[in-house]
């Protein structure tokens, strides 16, 4: 139980500090790259909560390991490992029964019609619209439609899952949250993006399907919806048709890039692992027994 719980800290730890930079360098990004790459940066927190799981490369003695390699063993002396675990997992019990219902209610409220465009489901995902799309017209129809089929052909929705995923895992962490939401509209924003490069006439009707498209009562926690439920967010969809599409050939060599760093980064900082005891083999010869089975 120890053992997990160093895990899990450490892996907070390591993703915090990839979020925070994420943060930091978003506002930048917007201005300078496509919003493809912009929604690509996000694959760096999991890969750096990844790396700080991984075996330490580096050994040291036991007088010489630093703080976090002595967790499990504190943990320990002081009685916190078991109330400690019990508390996480309710947490991520809670949490996951949270999404669960949360996903009920959006299915029950798109079977009635009152809930969509979205992309439901993660073996099966399809398209779900509302029962009253004829307020849209139908070249706004095929717009709204096709930004759908982006998030189908991109595996946005798998991406969501996974997301809500690491939420159950680090139920704890604020800045989890946080950061879930704004990489759900980076998403949006890259979707529109991808529409938007396979119609660049269709701007001014694109932005009016989405100033049409209604808030829905929930927002799945498996699927991806639109747009996101608070009125900022539709301003800067709205705002960014307005931006002149930037080029993106850079874009995945970049996210590769910073997510391989980002790994490497977090698993080299791991805390040196105490060395393994070799057997101390004797300096005498063996000695071989021979048994008569005839006796």
């Amino acid at each position: 139980m120890a053992e997990l719980l160093a895990a899990l800290i450490r892996a907070n730890l390591a993703g915090s500090l990839a979020i925070l930079l994420v943060l930091a360098v978003r506002p930048l990004a917007r201005r300078h790259l496509a919003s493809q790459t912009l929604y690509g940066l996000w694959i760096v927190p999991p890969l750096a909560a990844f790396g700080a799981l991984l075996p330490p490369l580096t050994a040291a003695a036991e007088g010489e390991r630093p703080f976090l390699a002595h967790l499990p063993q504190l943990l320990e002396g002081a009685g916190l490992a078991q109330p400690l675990t019990v508390v996480w997992f309710s947490g991520l019990t809670v949490t996951a029964a949270i999404f669960a219902l949360m996903q009920l209610r959006f299915l029950r409220a798109a079977r009635a019609g009152h809930a969509g465009p979205a992309v439901v489901g993660l073996l099966t995902p399809r398209i779900v619209m509302p029962a009253d799309e004829s307020r849209y017209g139908p070249a706004e129809r095929r717009l709204v439609r096709a930004h759908e089929r982006a998030h189908l052909a991109r595996g946005d929705h798998r991406a969501v899952a996974l997301a809500a995923a690491l939420q159950c895992l680090a139920w704890f962490n604020p800045l989890v949250p946080f950061a879930i939401r704004m990489m759900r509209l980076d998403q949006e924003l890259a979707c529109d993006a991808a529409v938007l490069a396979q119609h660049p006439r269709q701007r001014r009707i694109y932005a009016e399907a989405l100033l049409k498209t209604q808030l829905s009562p929930a927002t799945p926690p498996i699927g991806c919806s639109w747009p996101a439920p608070a009125p900022h967010p539709l301003e800067m969809r709205v705002a960014q048709m307005a931006v002149a599409a930037r080029p993106q050939s850079a874009g995945p060599l970049l996210v590769a890039s910073l997510g391989v760093i980002s790994l490497f980064a977090a698993w080299i900082a791991q805390p040196a692992a105490p060395p393994h005891d070799r057997p101390q083999w004797s300096s005498q010869r063996p000695v071989l027994v021979l048994i008569d089975i005839n006796h």
